[in-house]
């Protein structure tokens, strides 16, 4: 796929997702206000984070697909790496936020507070935003691994986060409708385990890429991978000082090979240019790679 079918998909993917998001936070807004829920508001502003996410991934994704230039050598890939970051923070915001809030809530029951009693429509607006947010998950996530884009897998795990959240939404207010006064207490409890996942999924999310802007290698299986490549490539011998990192979406790969010192320049050229040929075959059109060409050292 071209860098601008690829950024184009992901633009669609996500301005659906967009407009998803912002019709939920309007209608979970109003239902939280007029069913007196504020679990329910809560949630409006969850979808809130989802809508201001959506749009961190669009304006990043653009500059991520620009080619590289004089300041960028190897390319703008990173810039998705930030933007996976930021969802992955912001879920992470979000996590502490309704687990504060889940425990000052279960604090003010044993306490004596009784919690108010929600209706039906803040019910059906929990239901409904469970399913949309679900099926946005598995639309967004299927996209998001079909193009290789870390940071729309980041979104679709956020439009899920989204949905757990609603459920723990629904299970309080569900509780409250349909099980008495001192059951409203599921409400909180609810928030307090989905908080806990949705810090689980906001690590996740982080730690790749810490990992790759600390430029950590490649995994031990892929670079097994790379080398088999070259190996397969007859002219060579002895690839060494392999080293690996992530580009965004991309891979950069530099290696050292040894050829028989009486190549010529023009044919070990040829070679080196087939060893790329077959690792960008393997890894994608846009994997930077780099490679040192050695004699081979003859034992006297």
């Amino acid at each position: 796929m071209s860098i601008n079918s690829r950024e184009k998909s992901i633009f669609r993917v996500t301005w659906i997702g967009s407009i998803v998001n912002f019709l939920l936070l309007v209608f979970k807004f109003i239902a939280g206000i007029l069913g007196h829920s504020s679990a329910l508001v809560a949630d409006a502003v969850h979808s809130l984070s989802d809508f201001v996410t959506d749009i961190i991934v669009i304006l990043f994704v653009r500059i991520s697909g620009k080619p590289e230039d004089d300041d960028h050598r190897y390319g703008h890939g990173k810039y998705e790496t930030l933007a996976t970051a930021l969802i992955g923070i912001a879920l992470f915001a979000v996590g502490i936020g309704l687990l504060v809030s889940g425990a000052r809530k279960v604090a003010d029951v044993i306490n004596g507070a009784i919690l108010p009693e929600p209706s039906m429509v803040a019910l059906i607006a929990a239901a409904v935003s469970i399913v949309s947010k679900e099926i946005l998950y598995r639309y967004t996530v299927r996209v998001g691994k079909n193009l290789n884009s870390q940071a729309v897998i980041a979104n679709a795990w956020h439009h899920r986060s989204d949905a757990f959240s609603s459920i723990g939404t629904l299970v309080g207010i569900g509780g409250a409708i349909f099980l008495g006064e001192k059951w409203r207490i599921l409400d909180p409890i609810a928030a307090i385990a989905v908080s806990a996942f949705i810090i689980k999924v906001a690590f996740d999310l982080i730690k790749p890429c810490v990992d790759e802007l600390l430029e950590r290698s490649l995994p031990a299986e892929t670079e097994k991978q790379i080398l088999d490549i070259i190996d397969s490539v007859p002219e060579v011998s002895y690839p060494h000082h392999l080293r690996t990192r992530r580009i965004g979406s991309n891979i950069a790969i530099e290696v050292h090979l040894r050829m028989d010192g009486q190549t010529t320049l023009e044919d070990a050229h040829a070679v080196a240019t087939e060893v790329e040929k077959r690792l960008k075959s393997e890894f994608g059109p846009d994997t930077h790679v780099g490679i040192h060409m050695e004699p081979v050292k003859i034992s006297n």
